[in-house]
């Protein structure tokens, strides 16, 4: 008896013409092509996913290792993001998002910059409350990353080179961080620089300051 290897049955669609990096790739190309910076608004959603992976993708084909200066495109969102909003974000893109976002905010940051905080017109103290989910800079290895507001577990869990800043985090935060610097204005979760190597912690909160380097701690 013969038996059939299991095939690709159906071909998937996974939407890719109807993202919104489209928009943003073709309002971005006077940056690219090296001609001017821009700056320009945009409307986002909790369905709008990995953005700024596509956009960063076409930055490295069409320009290859001839990074943009930062700040080369900016754009400024209002909203609450889906996940993994700066998803490898390419140098020289920054996002800025007026709103909240969801888990892996920068997820493998790659040189890009990402900025998430409350809308203006908001009556909470950001510091008390959460702006962003789970694993934000994940995996990061460049760029920059502002969180107006606190996050929940796992933030910067793997980061190799990314300055990160956040006003609070959960558990399990900034494990096995091999390079990179972060920095926490309030308080920590539990299990906290686990196995991280050769990595910089700024911990601050209203009574005392920590800074930690690898496993040694200087209170």
């Amino acid at each position: 008896m013969r038996i059939r290897a299991l095939t690709k049955l159906k071909t998937q669609d996974h939407e890719l013409a109807s993202q919104l990096d489209n928009t943003l790739i073709e309002q971005s190309k006077d940056a690219i092509a090296g001609n001017n910076k821009v700056k320009f608004n945009s409307k986002i959603t909790n369905i709008d996913r990995a953005v700024g992976a596509m956009l960063s993708s076409y930055i490295v084909k069409a320009r290859g290792g001839n990074n943009l200066e930062d700040d080369s495109i900016h754009i400024h969102f209002t909203g609450s993001a889906g996940q993994s909003i700066g998803a490898f974000l390419a140098q020289g893109v920054t996002l800025e998002i007026e709103g909240d976002a969801n888990d892996y905010v920068g997820k493998g940051l790659s040189g890009g910059r990402v900025i998430v905080y409350p809308p203006k017109n908001s009556t909470f103290n950001a510091e008390e409350e959460i702006i962003a989910g789970n694993v934000c800079g994940y995996g990061a290895t460049g760029g920059e990353l502002y969180l107006s507001g606190c996050v929940s577990e796992r933030f910067c869990v793997r980061n190799s080179g990314a300055v990160a800043v956040v006003e609070g985090i959960g558990d399990h935060g900034c494990e096995y961080m091999t390079g990179g610097k972060a920095i926490i204005l309030g308080e920590v979760g539990v299990t906290l620089l686990l196995a991280c190597r050769v990595a910089l912690l700024l911990f601050i909160t209203h009574t005392r300051l920590l800074i930690a380097c690898s496993l040694l701690v200087l209170c």
